[in-house]
This record gives C-alpha cells, structure tokens and sequence, in this order.
C-alpha cells in the first residue's frame, strides 16, 4: 500500500496536506498520482419539506462510488417548524455518521407556487445550516448544470437523468423515490464540477 493511498481528503487537514507537499517536493509523487488516490466523500441533498432525498458518494479520481442513499421524511400534519427541525436533526445525524467532506445542494426556481417556493426554501436554508455547522464545504447547482454534468445535455429528461445516474454508479436499478435519485444526480454533479485540481493545489499552499 502507497503512503497516500484510501486517504480522506479534508481541507482542514493540515498535517495531511504538509505530508503530501513533503512527498511531492521530494519527488516521490506527482499531483495526478495524488488525485487518484484521494477520496472525496460528497453529500448531494434534493430539498423538498415533505421529501429531502440524500445520497452519499465517494469520488476517487475519475471512479464513483455509491456510500449510502435515502431519504427524510416528515408528516405534512405537523407544525412547520416541527418538520424542519426533523431536517435539520435527522441530516445531523447523517452527516456525523458518514462524514462527507462536501454537500451538493441543488437550487429551486418555482415560478407560480410561491408557497411551495417559500416553503421548500425554509427546508433549503436548514440544511445549508447544518452543512456550515459542520465546516463542509457547499456547492449549490442548477437543474441545467446537474443535467449537463449527468447526462451532458441541459434539456435531458428524468428518465434520462436516473437512468444515467444508475449507470455511473453501477446500481442494479434506479433508486426510489424520485427524490433520492436527484440527490445523487447533484452528487454526481459537484463530483464533476469540484475543481478537484484547485481544491489540492489551494490546500498544499496554506
């Protein structure tokens, strides 16, 4: 086993990113070696209030691996504030236990039920909360960028989207419901659009 093999990427590591500095100065690895050993864990969120579909992936050079995918669910007869602290306990939890390094949040654009809007919005802005809380650091994405990072074509339909996103991470059929599948298409898009380079070179130069 190489000495940065399996190792969890963290921008607050900074004796992780001294070692990796101390390996290439001397020559004994190079940035592209690195990258490929690496592991990025990614949570990507589909907020909803009623639905927030999660999915935790690991990205190890160009290879994704599904961690653990799902759901939070909250009962629409109790009080809001009620629901959204289920939210934000329940993505507490999630995120203690699988530790991701990022969260992928994807952004809501509702143009006639401004209700449906406004509320989905207050469970947005708990789980972006709790992913500052946790230090994470936070990619939001439009529907259009998720699309082209999935599928690589902005006016892809649903079905397009889940069946790629079943492909890309090898499951054995498309996960339900809808909600967990697009949270793992956000995953699959921070994944992409990470700037996996730029996050490695800014952390050797602190």
């Amino acid at each position: 086993m190489t000495p940065v093999q399996n190792l969890c990427y963290n921008e607050k590591s900074e004796c992780m990113f001294a070692f990796l500095f101390f390996l290439l100065w001397h020559g004994f690895i190079t940035i592209t070696y690195i990258s490929r050993c690496i592991v990025l864990r990614i949570l990507g969120i589909d907020p909803g209030i009623a639905i927030v579909g999660f999915g935790f992936i690991d990205k190890q050079g160009s290879k994704l691996t599904p961690v653990q995918y799902g759901c939070i669910t909250t009962e629409s007869h109790l009080d809001q504030a009620v629901r959204l602290k289920i939210i934000y306990d329940s993505l507490g939890q999630l995120i203690e236990k699988y530790k991701p390094d990022a969260i992928a949040v994807e952004k809501l654009y509702f143009n006639r039920n401004v209700t449906t809007a406004f509320t989905v919005g207050q469970a947005r802005g708990v789980i972006m909360l709790r992913a500052v809380q946790h230090g994470l650091t936070i990619g939001e994405y439009t529907p259009l960028q998720v699309k082209q990072a999935v599928v690589g074509y902005g006016k892809a339909e649903k079905k397009q989207i889940q069946e790629m996103v079943r492909l890309l991470l090898k499951l054995s059929e498309v996960p339900k419901p809808d909600d967990v599948a697009d949270a793992l298409a956000v995953a699959i898009c921070h994944a992409q659009f990470s700037g996996y380079y730029h996050k490695l070179n800014e952390g050797l130069r602190k």
